[in-house]
C-alpha cells in the first residue's frame, strides 16, 4: 500500500477520518477507511463504481450517519453536528447532479450559497431595514467578485435554465465558494465536461486552493485530472481503503491496478 507523503503545510491533519463503518441493510458500504487531509492540500478520493466514495462524502457532509468511527475537522467532531450546521463549520460541497435553481439567475443561485451567514435571512428582506440592505449589498458584491473570478460575469443576470452544462458546473462551484469554506468537497465536478473544460477545471481548482488556502476533497472518475491536481490520493474498493499516498505512488500500486483492471492486468 502506498504511504501518504504530502507537500508543505502543517503536519497536523485538518480533516481526519477514522475507521468509518456504514451498512445499508445487509450491504457494507464503508468498511473502516481512515485517512487525513492536511490544510491547504487537495485529496483525490477515487475507486471503482460502488467503492464507497460518495457514501463517505455523504458521511463527512452529514447526509449519512455512520454506524461507527469518527470524522473531525480542525478538531471539531463533525458527527456531532446536524446537516444544517455543516456550512457554519466551514464545509461546502457540490453534487454529482447539478442542484441549481433553473428559475433563478446565476447571481441569485450564487447568493444562496452564503445564506447561512446572513443575520437577517430572507424573511425580513422585504422590510427595507438598513441592516438588511447593508448585508444584501455586501453579499451581492462578494457574489459578483466570485463570478468575475470564475469568468461568469457575462451570465450573472441570466437564468440558470438553458445555460451550457460547463457553465452551470462553474456556477455550482461559485455557489459553494460563496459559503467561504475551509474544506471544499467536489463530487465528480468533471462529469459531463469536454476535454478542454476538464483541463480548465483542474487549473481552476488548483488555483483556488493555492490562492484561498482551501483544503479540497475531490471525488472524480477522470483519472488524469485527479492525478494532475491532487497532492494526495486515497483509493477505496468495496468500502475499504486500499491505497493512500502521492499520485505517482498510488498510480503504480498493485492493489490499485488490480481493483481497476482485474487480477489478469
Amino acid at each position: 500500500m502506498a504511504e501518504s507523503t504530502t507537500r508543505g503545510g502543517s503536519a497536523e491533519p485538518f480533516l481526519s477520518v477514522r475507521d468509518v463503518h456504514l451498512r445499508f441493510g445487509g450491504v457494507t458500504a464503508l468498511d473502516g477507511p481512515s485517512f487525513d487531509l492536511r490544510r491547504g492540500e487537495i485529496c483525490g478520493l477515487i475507486g471503482p463504481n460502488g467503492a464507497g466514495k460518495t457514501t463517505l462524502f455523504n458521511c463527512i457532509s452529514r447526509l449519512y450517519q455512520p454506524d461507527s468511527g469518527s470524522i473531525t475537522l480542525a478538531g471539531v467532531d463533525l458527527l456531532g453536528l446536524r446537516t444544517e450546521q455543516i456550512a457554519s463549520a466551514g464545509i461546502a460541497r457540490t453534487f454529482q447532479n447539478l442542484g441549481l435553481f433553473g428559475s433563478m439567475t446565476v447571481l441569485e443561485n450564487v447568493l444562496a450559497g452564503g445564506y447561512h451567514r446572513t443575520r437577517s435571512g430572507f424573511g425580513p428582506s422585504g422590510l427595507g431595514l438598513p441592516l438588511v440592505r447593508r448585508e444584501e449589498r455586501k453579499e451581492v458584491a462578494a457574489a459578483r467578485e466570485l463570478l468575475a473570478d470564475l469568468g461568469l460575469s457575462d451570465v450573472s443576470d441570466k437564468l440558470a435554465a438553458g445555460l451550457p452544462y460547463g457553465t452551470l458546473k462553474r456556477v455550482e462551484l461559485a455557489r459553494a465558494l460563496m459559503a467561504s469554506p475551509e474544506l471544499l468537497m467536489l463530487d465528480e465536478p468533471a462529469n459531463g465536461l469536454i476535454h478542454e473544460e476538464v483541463l480548465e477545471l483542474a487549473g481552476t481548482i488548483r488555483r483556488l486552493c493555492d490562492e484561498r488556502g482551501l483544503s479540497v476533497l475531490l471525488v472524480e472518475h477522470h483519472m488524469a485530472m485527479v492525478m494532475s491536481v491532487s497532492d494526495q490520493v486515497v483509493v477505496l474498493n468495496l468500502g475499504r481503503k486500499i491505497a493512500d499516498g502521492r499520485p505517482d505512488a498510488v498510480r503504480s500500486d498493485p492493489a490499485v491496478i488490480e481493483a481497476y483492471l482485474g487480477g489478469a492486468a
